[in-house]
């Protein structure tokens, strides 16, 4: 909550996600997904951890990148026009390789940048006087970003088939003194680790794609099973609708035609009929008003738990002190409404990093307390979401009061009689 300013609200008024990418998440899922409202100036998690998962799939750029570089900087003469080919050469290789990276991440196919960036991979080390560290490093980041578009057998064979051509291509003239290396020792080092890290790279970022997969298949798996729970909700309240008023209104309408029947022939009948569909009527009524009532209601504990899962999905940490059993109906919804807004304050309009929400009983009155240590400077006025809430809890002879709590903290408590609730 962004205001750090005491203050006191009361109100007088009545309640009033084709090709040989395999997405595992599927598209008519994915379109259910709905992450938690996070605080102002923060990514969702999921969002945080697909664009660290793009970084980590880089990596073999930032390799084939630091040998043309290497290459560079023991430039001979006659280089020049060489490292600016080789190096305009490498940045459209880059920019192909991303495109690759983030299709596969997104799920989606990307077999035009697979094909140029394949042919660059084989063009690069052909650049003169090139080494296997240098320019030969293009032909292994070029399978570590086709794996992710490709399946495990065209993972193997696009490894063995890059790292071949890196030493077929960048192969020396004589092993006496290699071109680029010190002697035929330090040669044989630089291929065993070419082989090593050429054979291993694109095994890493295949894993690193599975693990972000799982991830949004489990991300999408709670958004279906959240949107199951509002389906069942809506058919469980239509078949109750239809079971409390389905049979009044039918004897309704029936009744109904008899007193139209007997409205000429038996008037006094027919007044009798009526005055038994008036019954029916103000019974269907009553029915109906006491299952909206009921669905008025809401679980606090349940509520709260909620409530704690979307703080902690934003990063905050929280505590939770549950409220103890027994507490009226309408007491408890009053203290879920209140719990939600107080949720709402800490995600979008503070920088808190702990919260702590509390439900304890004093003597007739229950008490909902949150208090988290994200006080900012800006706004020092009530919303009108604690507006709100003060003109629900009035009439029941609740209060709310919002502010810092003198500890660099900011605190929400509401406070509501336990024999208030009935409105």
């Amino acid at each position: 909550m962004s205001t750090n300013t005491s203050m006191n609200i009361s109100a007088d008024t009545g309640s009033p996600e084709t090709g040989r990418v395999r997405r595992l998440v599927p598209a008519a899922v994915s379109r259910f997904v709905s992450l938690p409202p996070l605080r102002r100036g923060k990514r969702p998690q999921v969002e945080r951890l697909r664009r660290l998962t793009v970084w980590m799939l880089t990596v073999g750029l930032f390799i084939a990148w630091s040998g043309a570089f290497g290459w560079i900087a023991g430039e001979r003469p006659g280089r020049s026009v060489w490292a600016v080919l080789g190096l305009l050469g490498l940045l459209v290789f880059t920019v192909l390789q991303v495109r690759m990276i983030r299709a596969a991440v997104a799920g989606a196919p990307a077999r035009r940048e697979l094909a140029a960036s394949g042919v660059l991979a084989l063009l690069l080390p052909l650049v003169p006087d090139g080494n296997l560290l240098s320019w030969g490093l293009v032909p292994p980041c070029w399978a570590a970003g086709a794996a992710l578009l490709l399946s495990r057998a065209g993972t193997f064979a696009a490894s063995l088939g890059a790292v071949a051509a890196g030493l077929f291509l960048t192969w020396p003239d004589t092993m006496v003194s290699p071109a680029g290396f010190s002697d035929g020792e330090a040669f044989a080092a630089a291929v065993g680790g070419y082989l090593g890290g050429g054979l291993s790279l694109p095994w890493a970022n295949r894993f690193q794609l599975w693990f972000w997969e799982v991830v949004r298949a489990a991300e999408a798996g709670k958004a279906a099973q959240a949107q199951l729970a509002v389906t069942e909700e809506r058919l469980r309240f239509a078949r109750d609708l239809h079971d409390l008023v389905g049979h009044s209104l039918s004897a309704i309408a029936v009744k109904s035609e008899v007193a139209a029947r007997l409205a000429g022939a038996d008037p006094g009948r027919a007044a009798a009929e009526m005055d038994q569909v008036r019954g029916l009527a103000r019974e269907a009524l009553k029915e109906i008003r006491t299952a909206v009532r009921g669905y008025r209601t809401v679980d606090l504990e349940a509520e709260l738990r909620s409530m704690i899962a979307v703080l902690e999905a934003g990063g905050i940490r929280c505590a939770l002190e549950a409220p103890p059993d027994g507490l009226p109906e309408e007491s408890a919804t009053l203290l879920a409404w209140v719990a939600r807004e107080g949720t709402t304050n800490v995600l979008r309009h503070s920088a808190a990093t702990r919260c702590r929400i509390s439900v304890a009983v004093h003597g007739g009155t229950a008490v909902l307390e949150m208090v988290n240590d994200g006080v900012t400077r800006a706004g020092t006025r009530g919303g009108t979401g604690l507006i709100g809430l003060s003109e629900r809890l009035s009439p029941s002879g609740g209060t709310i009061t919002a502010g810092a709590d003198g500890k660099g903290g900011f605190s929400l408590r509401a406070e509501v009689p336990l024999d208030g609730g009935a409105r």
